[in-house]
């Protein structure tokens, strides 16, 4: 190879390298970020456009966190409310969604903490999708179809499932519904909770994992099914990390 060659080949090498920095320094443009604007000058009508835009996701995810609409309905005024109120904490580093997410597990964690403390119990409902006619929920109870249309057995499943979901550690929980039931991508998840890719895979893993040792031993056991799978005090730690 010639000088001029060792030239060019070290020209095309300086900019590919330049392309990819100009690549990753490039943020796409946040949908909301009208609706920051708005919000950060105090628009009257801007927390009207809010709920409008993200009412329904908040609360969905609120609900599927706590599992009854009365906590959800908290905590999504709260979690509203403190976007509102703390729009100018919001630096745009992370999609505003992703933001508002974060704000709403948070708000959605606190009131679970507030109602152990008061010893409530938990009413599931919502927590989950309907399963389908053979007592399936997607990808997640693949393994563990109902046979036959023995409506009796198909509900005691899904009781057995809401219950499994509510007994897993809030952070697997979290992960779980943000993946399996918003349908974020792990990466999106990692976002809105500030977390490691990497720890948002595992605790997706382990999720699944749980819940998958919980139903298989139902299908298996019924009677001692309860003592399978991840309970939330169980593996508290490894949750939290």
């Amino acid at each position: 190879m010639d000088r001029t060659e060792r030239l060019i080949g070290r020209i095309r090498h300086r900019r590919d390298v330049d392309e990819v920095r100009l690549t990753r320094g490039r943020r796409s443009i946040d949908p909301d970020a009208a609706l920051v604007e708005r919000l950060r000058h105090r628009e009257e009508a801007a927390v009207t456009a809010l709920v409008a835009a993200h009412g329904d996701r908040v609360y969905r995810l609120a609900i599927r966190l706590t599992g009854n609409s009365s906590d959800a309905e908290e905590v999504m005024q709260d979690a509203l409310w403190s976007a509102t109120r703390k729009i100018d904490s919001f630096r745009g580093t992370a999609a505003f969604l992703s933001w508002l997410y974060r704000i709403t597990v948070n708000a959605a964690y606190q009131k679970l903490r507030g109602r152990r403390r008061e010893g409530s119990a938990v009413t599931r409902e919502g927590l989950v999708p309907s399963l389908d006619a053979r007592g399936q929920h997607g990808e997640m109870v693949a393994d563990w179809s109902v046979k036959g249309e023995d409506l009796a057995l198909q509900t005691e499943l899904r009781t057995v499932l809401h219950t499994a979901i509510d007994d897993l550690p809030d952070n697997y929980r979290t992960t779980f519904v943000l993946h399996h039931l918003e349908g974020l991508s792990n990466r999106a998840i990692a976002e809105a909770l500030q977390l490691k890719l990497g720890a948002v895979k595992s605790r997706v893993h382990r999720a699944r994992r749980c819940l998958r040792k919980r139903l298989t031993a139902y299908m298996s056991d019924p009677a001692h099914a309860a003592h399978h799978g991840c309970v939330r005090s169980r593996v508290r730690n490894e949750g939290a990390r």
